[in-house]
């Protein structure tokens, strides 16, 4: 595919993947105003509204104040105070130079100049946080500094700003509160039915409706089912959608500096290096441009990986690229 029909394919597939996290999220929500609160004749559904309202309430939260959050977990520091408290005019030379590409690949995006952070980390490794690109921040690691010549730190800011303009961001921040949502929501029907009121309203709705006892029997278990493993099944579509924005990020990375190997060739360099990116924490990981964790599954292809990893395998990624290149 050229870069046009890659971004296009992976916009559908993951709006695809998000049309199927919110039926789940109401389908869990439903299915307690059906069995527990249906069976006291309560016909509005009191569950799913407030699935849903919960799921908004986090999402706001993480809206407003994830992206200052991520910046402290990571003991991230602005570039204005990096420059000064250098140590050799190499790294100023680098700082500065950091300052200059995000300032021409902002510019080349039509976006407004992001805040620029430093992580102060040896693993070559970048993020982009924000709630749009009026309120945006891109970080990168002194590793990556140290590694990358300038076209290849152009792909990697490319990749990142891509991120900010696409909202990537914003909706990664909204999927990671929908997830938090679901456990909630999961660990109430459990604890409900733990303490056995589920199971008699299970039976009062089976005298109640007669014939069709047998079928809200095969539904109850059902939902039930989906309560148990609703953690579980939120975290794999959140990673879903983490994986399709990332090569969603490289497409559009390479459509603004019109050089997709450069970023093929970062990515490379950032996959050889085997330490983690200690500074960055578990739940930021998803908006790393490689994973920070150096998880062994990342790397595994076969249906497992692909469904507990939060990036694409950097291989596929980095091939996806090359084929650019070659088309370009």
């Amino acid at each position: 595919m050229n870069l046009l029909e890659q971004q296009a394919s992976n916009k559908r597939r993951t709006w695809v993947v998000m049309a199927a996290f919110v039926a789940f999220f109401v389908v869990l929500g439903y299915g307690f105003d059906l069995f527990y609160l249906g069976a006291r004749g309560v016909s509005f559904p009191i569950g799913a509204v407030a699935a849903l309202g919960l799921g908004s309430v986090s999402a706001l939260a993480g809206y407003y104040g994830g992206d200052r959050a991520v910046l402290l977990a990571s003991h991230a520091v602005p570039l204005e105070t990096s420059v000064p408290s250098a140590s050799s005019d190499e790294q100023r030379f680098k700082l500065k130079q950091l300052d200059n590409v995000v300032e021409e690949i902002a510019i080349a995006a039509g976006l407004p100049k992001p805040k620029v952070y430093v992580v102060p980390d040896p693993d070559p490794n970048a993020f982009a946080t924000g709630r749009d690109p009026q309120h945006a921040s891109i970080a990168v690691t002194s590793g990556l500094l140290d590694l990358l010549t300038r076209e290849e730190l152009q792909g990697v800011v490319a990749h990142e700003l891509s991120h900010v303009r696409n909202l990537d961001v914003r909706l990664l921040t909204v999927i990671a509160a929908l997830v938090g949502a679901v456990a909630l929501l999961s660990d109430w029907a459990l604890r409900g039915m733990r303490y056995g009121a589920l199971r008699g309203d299970r039976s009062h709705s089976r005298e109640k409706r007669g014939g069709g006892g047998a079928l809200m029997l095969v539904l109850f278990v059902l939902w039930l089912a989906a309560a148990i493993v609703a953690p579980l099944v939120g975290q794999i579509l959140a990673m879903a959608v983490s994986r399709r924005r990332e090569y969603l990020a490289d497409a559009s990375g390479a459509a603004l500096t019109r050089n997709p190997g450069a970023l093929a060739d970062a990515l490379d360099r950032i996959d050889s290096a085997v330490e983690p990116t200690r500074a960055i924490k578990r739940g930021s990981a998803h908006l790393c441009i490689a994973d920070p964790l150096g998880r062994a599954v990342g790397i595994r292809e076969g249906f497992w990986p692909d469904l507990l990893a939060t990036h694409p395998p950097m291989k596929n990624r980095i091939a996806a690229l090359r084929q650019m290149a070659y088309q370009h």
